[in-house]
């Protein structure tokens, strides 16, 4: 009993301060190196820098797959590790091998970084700042340098990622026909540039006793003194870079930008480390910007819930929670009405707060948090928590009462009778809860995704199991001691209940009735399974239900090569569409990228975030209206998902969608005309929406090759060639602008009249070797081409995504429908192939392990039976629940969902772990009775008589503690959960109803010659 104390103590604290998240952490080790390529097209950061990282690490030790993405200016690569690496080594070996290359990259690319470590799964929080007055410039300014700094001291925060506004840049915007003028070559402007925001030192003094340092203080922010720089001296005049330049300060050239409903705006998304608590994090970053808000101008507005990770996990925890106090309702009400003592009641239900803290402290000490699945597997196992107590307790009462009611002189001790009882039943009930633990060994055999999602919720539900056995082994017949040896209570509860007296009237008639009839109910039960097996044959078959997250994330893609001002007008009308949607609370938008952001999308990509509360319609009805609402607007491609298994399908298959169809190839055209080809194949299968090709296709380039001939003539050299078209077009770097703490690049580069348009290249002027200036086009050939705007790869090939997501079918038979259309219609060039990956291959996958796993799984629990029962023909018999079982499982699915998932699989192995529980309780019953010399017959009927109040109790509180979960299936939290609870609810009900007339009769005839 101290020890139970102990164990409420801990168990109630350890509760407090366990971490809480929403799924465990389900991406594979993943290091992302991001390179910033200044200016490169993305064939030359393919070949130049991508290539070259994917070389180096590909075939390091673990390594499961590579997948990158080259664009102009900008190369991620994604190096996934096999599950289980550590992350520390991860980094170490892809940091070592990005060593190797330091001295093969491109003059003017970046080095290699690596990415904060985080996940995927890590973006906790997405911040919005808008505001009225204060510029787009300023916003950004404030988002990086007040807010961002703040909230990354925060421990647990990785990465903040900013998107949108302007990024100030201090710019010497230079005229070149002035530099003509003053006899000035790009050289001088570029050394008088770099020169002139320097500080100097000049040592010290000592001077009255003090020291004095000399410091030369050249740095300005003031646009007016950088360009009071003097560039040389012309004409016994000083030239100042105010005289051939503007210097002002403005925008850097936008890569990407965000919008809060439709309006301008500036994103902060939030990453946490590995491990961090999301909902301490949480409270954490609310604190600190609350804090941050005082020093903001007045009219900056922050919004922290267009994406709360934390909000869908205290929903999803809480539904869970609900769902768990609910069904021990259920069994408070079962074990009241059966037993009608409240004292038997208490001592059985002490075992469902015992064994859930002691579960809580075991995953504390392994490291895992509570999550959906954790706390799923206690929810599912709450019902069976009690299953131990319920039949120890019930057998040490009927004993007791039995005693009572002897002769004073012929009553044993209440303690001996209580020992008695307890081991009467002692075998049973351990076996029965090994069996119940080993059919949940194919769990463990998962790998990948499947396996680091679903394994919580096994190890969850067998540790609890496991408590609540060694509490009815040992808590309870303490408790039973002390509660139920009273001569008055046993005096006054001298008789079962009324409802078990008549439940045990009504059961002796229909089971004598069932002997007689043998043939006709072993055939009507046939007849049943059969027809469960064909039903089940055409069950609709998915990786995992779908998640309600109350948010949708919504990828539009318009054609490539547009430009991002255009971009912004096409998907600001996407905005305004759903937010005439009366369930949509907000949008925000991301579009384009943000700098060393892996989100590498082009300014044709966008992202919106779509908070969703349902009042009046269906989620169903709700998707279809946002589905017609954008089908509207010409000229997008639109894929929409949540965010939660937005992410999920990324990890599976590094597309946002439940299909992904991989092309692969070299010819980047000929890809794209395929995976056209084969949008139009499939577009028109049911249940298929949201077809999208990757758009990697060619967009507008301006070409610029040099004319080698004319630089020799000119005395150009092809560096100074190079080094013109970065400086004039681009934009160089050359020095630092500080405000305070604050630090702006000084970019020098060509005003926009002489860099804007084709022409204005063309008549671009460039140094020659004496001084001169000739129009750029003497040495170059400018062309307008085109050229792939976005080249992806997985592992070292060029690749290309036909994406698909499903809708109101189960995936595998859309998947069968689409390898089927393609196979007819796509014809495959030699060196090309293709892949289908996604969701469905993980379930095939699955499925295939739980299978062959059951074997192992239905061997030990044979095993199990037979070392129980020393008898092959009895374990026999007690194997008939599982087929028993099977046809309710099958059954209620057919009438709920008509979708075989992952957890509906696994909601069967549990079952049949469960259900073997009521054959061990009755064929150790008859054994026991054999030799009391009684007829057959009359064994079956008494023995069956004896155990029917604890089969229907455990039975009754394993199943009816699954309703609230399995009503709530559309719950966020309780996806998962919900086809395991409908499988093991409807399973349990028909194989107990079968159980207690088929055990019987098949016991009957194979034992009809016994006495």
């Amino acid at each position: 009993m101290f020890a139970a104390f102990l164990l409420i103590v801990g168990g109630s604290y350890t509760t407090t301060n366990i971490d809480v998240d929403v799924f465990p952490d389900l991406t594979a080790p993943t290091v992302v190196v991001m390179t910033e390529a200044h200016g490169m097209a993305p064939e030359e950061v393919e070949k130049l820098i991508t290539f070259q990282i994917e070389t180096a690490v590909n075939g390091a030790t673990n390594i499961r797959r590579l997948r990158s993405s080259s664009s102009a200016g900008f190369s991620v690569v994604w190096v996934e590790f096999e599950w289980g690496t550590d992350i520390y080594l991860a980094r170490q070996i892809v940091s070592e091998k990005l060593m190797s290359i330091s001295d093969r990259l491109p003059t003017g690319a970046g080095n290699p970084t690596l990415a904060p470590q985080s996940s995927i799964m890590g973006e906790v929080m997405m911040i919005g700042l808008q505001a009225d007055k204060t510029s787009d410039m300023d916003l950004r300014t404030l988002a990086d340098w007040n807010i961002r700094p703040q909230l990354l001291a925060l421990s647990g925060v990785a990465q903040i990622v900013v998107t949108g506004g302007d990024y100030k840049q201090y710019q010497i915007q230079v005229n070149p026909q002035k530099m003509r003028y003053y006899n000035i070559s790009l050289d001088e402007l570029m050394k008088a540039a770099n020169a002139t925001n320097q500080n100097s030192a000049g040592g010290f003094i000592n001077e009255f006793g003090n020291q004095y340092n000399i410091r030369g203080i050249a740095r300005t922010s003031d646009v007016k003194e950088l360009g009071n720089t003097v560039v040389k001296v012309y004409k016994k005049a000083p030239i100042k870079i105010s005289d051939i330049a503007e210097v002002v300060e403005a925008p850097a050239p936008r890569i990407g930008l965000a919008s809060v409903n439709a309006k301008s705006a500036v994103l902060l998304t939030v990453k946490k480390q590995p491990g961090v608590n999301t909902l301490k994090l949480t409270e954490k970053l609310d604190l600190a910007i609350a804090d941050i808000k005082k020093g903001l101008p007045e009219d900056v507005t922050v919004n922290t819930h267009i994406f709360r990770q934390a909000d869908f996990i205290e929903n999803s925890i809480g539904n869970v929670k609900k769902a768990l106090y609910e069904g021990s309702i259920f069994v408070i009400i079962i074990l009241l009405v059966f037993l009608m003592n409240y004292r038997t009641t208490v001592i059985s239900l002490l075992a469902i707060p015992l064994s859930l803290l002691f579960t809580i402290i075991t995953l504390k000490l392994l490291g895992i948090t509570i999550n959906t699945m954790t706390l799923g597997g206690m929810a599912i196992a709450i019902g069976d928590l009690v299953d131990d107590a319920i039949i120890d307790v019930e057998n040490v009462y009927k004993r007791l009462r039995q005693n009572f009611k002897l002769p004073k002189e012929q009553r044993k001790k209440s303690l001996v009778v209580i020992y008695s009882a307890s081991c009467e039943i002692r075998s049973s009930v351990i076996n029965a809860t090994f069996i119940i633990i080993a059919a949940f060994i194919p769990l463990f055999f998962l790998t990948g995704m499947e396996g680091r999602m679903l394994q919580p919720l096994g190890i969850a539900f067998i540790i609890s199991l496991f408590a609540s056995l060694i509490t009815a082994l040992t808590i309870t017949p303490v408790l039973c001691s002390f509660m139920l040896t009273g001569d008055k209570m046993l005096d006054r509860k001298n008789k079962e209940s009324w409802l078990v007296r008549n439940l045990n009237r009504l059961y002796e008639k229909s089971l004598n009735k069932a002997l007689e009839y043998k043939k006709i109910i072993l055939v009507s039960a046939t007849v049943l399974f059969i027809a469960s097996l064909i039903i089940m044959s055409g069950l609709g078959r998915n990786f995992l239900p779908d998640f309600n997250e109350g948010s949708l994330t919504i990828t539009a893609i318009t054609k490539p090569g547009i430009s991002l001002e255009e971009s912004n007008k096409i998907k600001t009308i996407a905005e305004e569409a759903l937010l005439t949607i009366p369930e949509a609370r907000l949008t925000a938008r991301r579009t384009g990228r943000a700098e060393l952001d892996e989100h590498s999308f082009g300014v044709n990509t966008s992202e919106i975030e779509v908070p969703f509360t349902l009042t009046d319609r269906t989620k169903t009805e709700f998707l279809a209206d946002v589905r017609s609402k954008l089908g509207e607007i010409a000229g997008v491609n639109f894929a929409i998902g949540q965010p939660l298994s937005h992410r999920i399908d990324h990890i599976l298959s590094g597309t946002k969608a439940n299909i992904a169809i991989k092309i692969f190839g070299t010819d980047l055209s000929k890809m794209f005309l395929m995976a056209n080809d084969i949008k139009g194949s499939i577009d028109q299968i049911e249940g298929v929406v949201d077809v999208n090709v990757e758009q990697q296709v060619e967009i507008p380039q301006i070409q610029i090759k040099p004319k080698r001939d004319m630089l020799a003539k000119y005395g150009i050299s092809i560096s100074d060639f190079s080094d013109f078209i970065d400086i004039a077009f681009a934009g160089e770097k050359v020095s630092d602008v500080f405000e305070g703490v604050k630090a702006f690049d000084l970019v020098v580069k060509y005003n926009e009249e002489n860099r804007g348009n084709i022409e204005a290249i063309r008549n671009a002027l460039i140094d020659t070797w004496d001084g001169k200036k000739i129009p750029f086009s003497y040495v170059a050939d400018i062309k307008s081409l085109s050229g792939p705007n976005t080249i992806s790869r997985e592992n070292v090939q060029r690749k290309l995504v036909v994406s698909a997501n499903v809708s109101e079918r189960d995936l595998r038979s859309v998947v069968t429908d689409i390898k089927a259309a393609v196979d007819k219609d796509i014809i495959i060039p030699e060196e090309y192939r293709i892949e289908f990956g996604g969701q469905f291959e993980s379930e095939a996958k699955a499925s295939k392990t739980l299978a062959l796993t059951s074997i192992i799984s239905f061997l030990i629990i044979f095993l199990l039976l037979f070392q129980e029962f020393r008898s092959f023909q009895l374990a026999s018999i007690i194997l008939l629940n599982l087929p028993l079982a099977l046809i309710g499982g099958i059954f209620t699915i057919y009438f709920t969902s008509g979708m075989l998932s992952i957890p509906a699989i696994i909601g069967f192995i549990t079952l049949f772990g469960i259900a073997t529980r009521n054959g061990i309780l009755l064929i150790s019953n008859y054994q026991s009775m054999l030799d009391k010399g009684l007829e057959i017959k009359e064994i079956i009927v008494q023995g069956s008589i004896h155990r029917l109040s604890p089969i229907l109790m455990t039975a009754l509180t394993a199943a009816l503690a699954l309703i609230p979960m399995a009503l709530a299936g559309d719950k966020p939290g309780n996806e998962i959960q919900s086809p395991m609870a409908v499988v093991i609810l409807g399973g349990l009900l028909t194989s107990t109803l079968l159980n207690v007339y088929i055990i019987p009769i098949v016991y009957l005839l194979l034992n009809s010659k016994k006495k």
